[in-house]
């Protein structure tokens, strides 16, 4: 008698199996900004006058945060929204309704072990995935965009996780940093971000372009440049 082979394994579910609105051209444009952020705060960096690695995190999440509010706010990407801007700080991705909107929390640190306090759901968070997936798929289910720095601080990557409770991640999707292509469905979103992003002229294309991934703290100057803010 012929032994059965046993089943194969599922394939790997992806974001937008979870909901529509989970589109990978817009979590590219969730990740780049959040690169950018931290690219600016290590940009603006000071050791010498106290900086250090806590310090620089605190204003790479505060960055992060800024650049996603104004982003929801501008009316360019109707897609996105912020549904708490505390320090917890969730953002949602959105079709149709805004009340049934996505709910995504971002945090740095290793994406293949996310800690207690990663996993760990707000409320509010519980509340809007179980209006936009109903109780049953939403139960003990997250949304995170984990970014994973280097030894100097600069993003190396960022994932796309679905971790379920504490010992289960459904979803592990490495998030594309390049600039999103436009899409046919999404042709009234603006894609470009920064205007370093894709304007850099013909003297500027290799210094504008690098510190996406390479920049690294400046530690021989006295004063700070201003924060760049532009989200277009």
């Amino acid at each position: 008698m012929e032994r059965a082979e046993p089943p194969s394994p599922p394939p790997p579910r992806l974001p937008w199996d979870y909901h529509p609105a989970l589109t990978e051209n817009r979590l590219r444009l969730c990740a780049r900004l959040l690169a950018h952020a931290r690219r600016d705060a290590l940009a603006m960096a000071s050791y010498e006058l106290g900086d250090d690695p806590w310090s620089v995190g605190c204003r790479a999440f505060a960055f992060g945060r800024h650049r996603l509010q104004r982003a929801a706010s501008s009316g360019d990407y109707p897609w996105l929204a912020v549904l708490d801007d505390s320090a917890h700080f969730v953002f949602v991705f959105v079709i149709g309704a805004a009340d049934e909107g996505v709910p995504v929390r971002f945090f740095r640190g290793a994406a293949d072990e996310p800690t207690e306090r990663t996993l760990r759901r707000q409320e509010m968070e519980m509340q809007q995935l179980s209006l936009a997936l109903g109780e049953g798929a939403a139960e003990g289910l997250a949304f995170r965009l984990g970014v994973e720095t280097g030894e100097p601080g600069q993003v190396e990557r960022v994932v796309f996780l679905a971790p379920r409770g504490e010992d289960r991640v459904e979803c592990f999707w490495p998030v594309s940093l390049e600039p999103p292509a436009t899409a046919a469905t999404e042709a009234a979103v603006q894609l470009r971000l920064l205007a370093d992003d894709n304007d850099a002229g013909p003297g500027e294309a290799a210094s504008r372009s690098a510190p996406l991934l390479g920049a690294k703290p400046r530690r021989k100057t006295t004063e700070c440049p201003p924060p760049q803010t532009t989200l277009l």
